[in-house]
Order: structure tokens, then C-alpha cells, then sequence
């Protein structure tokens, strides 16, 4: 069986890039960190790390084994805090790593209401794309992970899973995916979204009645399809946009993922977009957009966390983003963590319906 402390030491090995880095982190003397290596080389059977240079580096083996450490510590670590949390040595924890806009968005209403119900709550909060929001889920090092993923209605077979290689799902919403241009382009679609997004409970809800009053100050959140803002809507904003008409702009693209998912929509229209500018930054985008630099996709989620008063959003037909809440392991989930789940959809429809 391999001995955990000498797995601890080999991922800081990994994550330092030296002995000494390594034996400087975890407080021992150099000689015993490569100590701890050789015996670990010796009860594996594999070679781990090797000289490059005047350094060392990890093989192939020590990589894939730094790796697979890392997660299996990060488990024992969480098994530890959950089971110290359930004999009462310590107040619960809960820790959830998140993409930029649903930290802008849901997240801070959400843990807000977890923190005021249990002030004596140990709360973390980290900013992760979903790839890296995963890894760490796997890893133990957060209890929840909020992804997303794209879905194109008009191509694809199916929504997207929820599960993900023994990590577990939650819907918590499924939002529309909207061109952005200069609004001087559209100027009569300067509103806030076109569509604020579908709640889990109700999937197939089609887009707002566009002849609804301006005026319903009744409304409470039994109605939490009606986006911001709706009376101030235009008719412009009804039209779906039509990609095909921007095949000669030059376009601003996200995130890797996102990235991909633009290249799929404009091959489904047609054409291959000219990427001018990357950022992953979504008040960046929207800036690039306002001076004229080119035109951008955005998710909802993203306008309703900062809209850029020089940019206009029209739906794309068929493209959405569902978000998922994550969570690794067999059911039921600790009881901070489900009800951390719990406040992330009441927050999720809370801010459908403002």
C-alpha cells in the first residue's frame, strides 16, 4: 500500500518544481525528502523523478502518480473535516469554486444567506473555470463546483449531462446565449437580455409574452422567467440574430470553451469567424464591442453581472448555457453542502425574477 505521507511529499515536489522547494514547504530537512522519494520509487517500482539540467523533473510515472495523489489527498483531507464537522469538533465548512460571472451573479446572494443562517459557517470562495473547478472537486479541495455547458438546440441530439466521471449535477439554470454588437448598430435593442434565462423547474419555457404591461409591481417570484427591465424592451430584441450577417466582422472571443462553442455556432451558419482579439474577461468583451472593435457571443449571466451601456444583445436561435452545481461522490451530500446547493437555485430564480 502507498504510504500517504510519501505521496504528500511527491505532489510537492510536483507543485514546488525542486527537492529543496519541496523540503522548504513541508518543514523537513532536504535529505529526508528524497528519502521519502526513493522509498516511494521502491514501492512502486517506477522511476519518478530525473535530473534535466541542474534540477530534477517528474517522469511520466510521477506525473501520473503526482496527479492521482493529489486527488486522494484532497479526499482524505475533506473525509477528515467532514467527519470532524459531524462529531462536532468543529463548525461545518463548505467551499465552492465558480466561473467569473456566477460569482457576479448568484454566488454572493447565495452565500450570503448560507453565512446569515450559520454565522459560525467557514465559508471559501474561489474563482475556477469549469475545467479547473472539476480537478479541484476531484481533488477535494472545494465541495461544490459550478460548470457550465453549451448546448445548441437546433444540432444537438440532447441537453447536456449532468454528470461528469463520478462527479454529480445539479441543474441550477439554463440561459440563453446572445450576439453581441454596438449599439449603435441595433439602436433600438439597448435592454438588458433578451432572455434572462430558464430555471431548472421549467425547462421548455418559451421567450416572455412581449405584449406584458410595463407596469406589474405585484409580481413576486412565482413569475422568475421575466427578465430586468422587460417593459423597456424593444422589438428588435424579439429577432433572433442572425450570425451569417456578421461572417465579415471581426469577432472577440472568450474562453477556450466558449471559444469552441463560437467556432461550432458560426460553422452551423456558415462561415469561419475572423477571431480578431481573446479574453476571457466578459467586461473586456463588452468594451471591445462598444468601440466598434468587432462583435461577440455572451450568456446571459455575463450581461446581467455588468452590462456595457454601448453594447446591444440579441438571441442566438437554439444556443444555450446550462449551469450545473457539482458535487463528487455518492449521495447525500454533508449538510452544508446540500444546503449550499439548496440557496445556489433559490438564488438562481431570485435573480431570474428581479
Amino acid at each position: 500500500m502507498l504510504d500517504v505521507t510519501r505521496l504528500r511529499v511527491l505532489v510537492a515536489v510536483a507543485k514546488h518544481g525542486s527537492v529543496t522547494a519541496a523540503a522548504r514547504a513541508l518543514n523537513y530537512a532536504q535529505p529526508s525528502v528524497s528519502h521519502h522519494i526513493a522509498r516511494l520509487e521502491a514501492e512502486t517500482g517506477a522511476r519518478l523523478l530525473q535530473r534535466a539540467g541542474r534540477g530534477i523533473r517528474l517522469t511520466d510515472a510521477g506525473l501520473l502518480l503526482a496527479d492521482r495523489a493529489a486527488e486522494i489527498l484532497g479526499r482524505l483531507d475533506a473525509a477528515e473535516n467532514e467527519l470532524a464537522a459531524h462529531v462536532g469538533l468543529r463548525q461545518g465548512r463548505v467551499r465552492l469554486a465558480a466561473f467569473p460571472s456566477a460569482l457576479g451573479t448568484i454566488v454572493p446572494a447565495a452565500t450570503a444567506c448560507l453565512e446569515a443562517e450559520s454565522p459560525g459557517m467557514d465559508l471559501m470562495l474561489a474563482e475556477a473555470e469549469p475545467p479547473e473547478a472539476l480537478r479541484m472537486l476531484r481533488a477535494g479541495y472545494v465541495d461544490v463546483a459550478l460548470v457550465f455547458r453549451h448546448y445548441q438546440e437546433t444540432a444537438d441530439p440532447g441537453p447536456p449531462p449532468g454528470d461528469d466521471d463520478g462527479a454529480r449535477g445539479t441543474l441550477l439554470l439554463d440561459e440563453p446565449v446572445h450576439l453581441i454588437t454596438a449599439a449603435a448598430a441595433r439602436p433600438h435593442a439597448a435592454i438588458p437580455s433578451a432572455d434572462p434565462g430558464r430555471g431548472p423547474a421549467d425547462p421548455g419555457r418559451g421567450p416572455a409574452d412581449p405584449g406584458r404591461g410595463p407596469a406589474d409591481p405585484g409580481r413576486g417570484p412565482a413569475d422568475p422567467g421575466r427578465g430586468p427591465a422587460e417593459h423597456d424592451r424593444g422589438p428588435a430584441e424579439h429577432a433572433p440574430a442572425d450570425l451569417a450577417a456578421y461572417a465579415g466582422h471581426r469577432w472577440i472571443a472568450g474562453c477556450e470553451r466558449c471559444r469552441g462553442y463560437l467556432l461550432r455556432q458560426c460553422t452551423l451558419a456558415g462561415f469561419t469567424p475572423k477571431i480578431a482579439f481573446t479574453t476571457d474577461d466578459y467586461v473586456a468583451v463588452q468594451a471591445l464591442v462598444a468601440a466598434g472593435l468587432g462583435v461577440a457571443t455572451l450568456p446571459d449571466l455575463a450581461l446581467r453581472s455588468a452590462r456595457h451601456p454601448g453594447i446591444c444583445a440579441a438571441p442566438i436561435s437554439g444556443a444555450r448555457r446550462h449551469v450545473f452545481a457539482m458535487t463528487y461522490g455518492e449521495p447525500p451530500d454533508p449538510p452544508a453542502t446540500a444546503r449550499l446547493i439548496e440557496v445556489l437555485r433559490a438564488a438562481t430564480l431570485d435573480s431570474a425574477a428581479a
